[in-house]
């Protein structure tokens, strides 16, 4: 049986058809600078243990000050988040102007994040191109009843429900 080979723009086009929620990953680093990176790759993996886990690119400057901070807080993005997503997706000063306050686990949270999930890194494990980082979640907490941030054919859009 022969591997077919798939191109990287057909595997991303069909792929898009998939919409996924978006997060920030924050921390702090080592001069206890807040620190993001978006993701659209956020899931839960377990209730007992309560763990959770994202996909960062191996490639991924922020990924790798994450990592060295050895716990996270996922923020859930709304609808209304597009500005604040792409602010913290570019390079450059991400946190300019951003509005978060620490944790009780000294975590930054995002203001107008939908939830905050906060976790212990505990496991990485390579998957191709990315890392499979999971995390024990310390605490979470639903911040705002609002439309969730939405990723779907290379676009960012909300949710409308069916009446």
């Amino acid at each position: 049986m022969s591997e077919m080979t798939i191109e990287a723009a057909t595997f991303r086009q069909v792929l898009g058809y998939y919409p996924t929620g978006v997060c920030v990953i924050t921390a702090l680093d080592a001069d206890r600078k807040p620190i993001g990176l978006v993701v659209g790759s956020f899931t839960s993996i377990s209730l007992d243990p309560p763990l959770v886990g994202f996909l960062p690119d191996k490639n991924s400057y922020s990924w790798g000050l994450i990592e060295k901070a050895g716990h996270f807080c996922v923020n859930v993005l709304a609808a209304d988040q597009t500005d604040l997503c792409r602010q913290i997706a570019s390079p450059g000063d991400k946190f300019a102007g951003v509005e978060y306050t620490l944790s009780k686990h000294d975590l930054p949270v995002l203001e107008g994040a939908m939830a905050a999930i906060e976790c212990q890194l505990v496991n990485i494990v390579s998957a191709g191109d990315h890392w499979l980082v999971m995390g024990l979640v310390l605490g979470l907490e639903a911040k705002r009843e609002t439309t969730p941030m939405l990723f779907f054919r290379g676009r960012y859009g909300g949710f409308a429900e069916n009446a």
